[in-house]
């Protein structure tokens, strides 16, 4: 087996001294190509190894100038893992996928960070498998520091969202007394039956139950008991007429029934006679007119 030094000045082999006859008679190599048998030190022209020599017989032919070696004499140049390559697109993908993908990353680019080491040089991406790696593993870091800054501003996001709701049914159920006042001679309706009197012009009975309170009662609100059938146009605008209470059909009655703590952050809902609605808090309720 011999080694030679190309025209590039690189070292090319070991190939067996058939090969090296082969290249000498297609003139890819000439007698000035340094040659090292193995197991020697020392580096020699061709045209020193007599078993290079043209055979007896035959007219040998001219060797040409030096050709550069053009085909590989050695296994091919590493290449690239693809699982590095893809451990790392994933990782950077986490940001859009809520991590999902960057598990898969982490994954991947351990795998290909072993795969590279045990390749003896076939494969490289070292770099690439650990960035894929790192930025897979800090997306999984972040999703849970991410939900324990998420979840405070949702909570309070789904509070003002029952807060809400909870001041469109109070105005739905002021404006179905209204409508049945309108229908029966400017009149409230009874308070021992105020529910059922205003039930036809209430479009769902969901309107009757609050979001913020459970669904053991058929309503949360109750009626000011001092209205019931009273003429709408001689009760005071700011008369209370609806408010919430823990719950019950038909419930009516004053200030007792106002709930102990509200189920809101900003207070307990309240409509008026005049069809308005707001939200107060503790120290308001003091001020509530219930006296027609």
């Amino acid at each position: 087996m011999y080694k030679i030094i190309g025209t590039d000045q690189k070292e090319y082999g070991p190939v067996s001294g058939d090969q090296l006859r082969q290249w000498i008679a297609e003139g890819r190599i000439n007698a000035r190509t340094m040659v090292q048998p193995e197991g020697a030190q020392d580096w020699k022209p061709l045209a020193d190894f007599p078993e290079f020599q043209p055979l007896p017989g035959r007219r040998p032919p001219p060797l040409p100038a030096a050709i550069p070696v053009i085909a590989p004499m050695v296994a091919g140049a590493p290449k690239t893992s693809g699982l590095a390559i893809t451990s790392l697109i994933l990782g950077i993908l986490g940001l859009f996928t809520c991590g999902i993908t960057a598990l898969i990353g982490l994954i991947l680019g351990i795998v290909s960070m072993i795969k590279i080491r045990g390749s003896g040089g076939r494969l490289e991406g070292w770099g690439v498998a650990l960035a894929g790696t790192i930025v897979s593993a800090l997306f999984l870091i972040m999703i849970p520091i991410g939900a324990a800054m998420l979840l405070p501003a949702l909570k309070v996001a789904k509070e003002k969202a029952q807060t809400i709701a909870c001041v469109n049914n109070a105005r739905q159920l002021a404006l179905a007394v209204r409508i049945y006042s309108s229908d029966n001679k400017d009149q409230f309706p009874p308070a021992a039956t105020w529910c059922d009197a205003i039930r036809p012009t209430v479009i769902s009975e969901r309107t009757f139950r609050c979001p913020s309170a459970g669904a053991d009662q058929k309503c949360h609100y109750a009626f000011n008991a001092k209205l019931g059938g009273q003429e709408i146009n001689k009760v005071a605008p700011d008369t209370v007429m609806i408010f919430e209470t823990a719950g019950g059909w038909n419930v009516n009655g004053g200030s007792e029934l106002l709930l102990d703590h509200a189920r809101h952050r900003r207070g307990i809902v309240v409509a008026f006679a005049d069809g308005s609605v707001r939200v107060l808090n503790e120290s308001r309720l003091g001020t509530l007119r219930w006296d027609p």
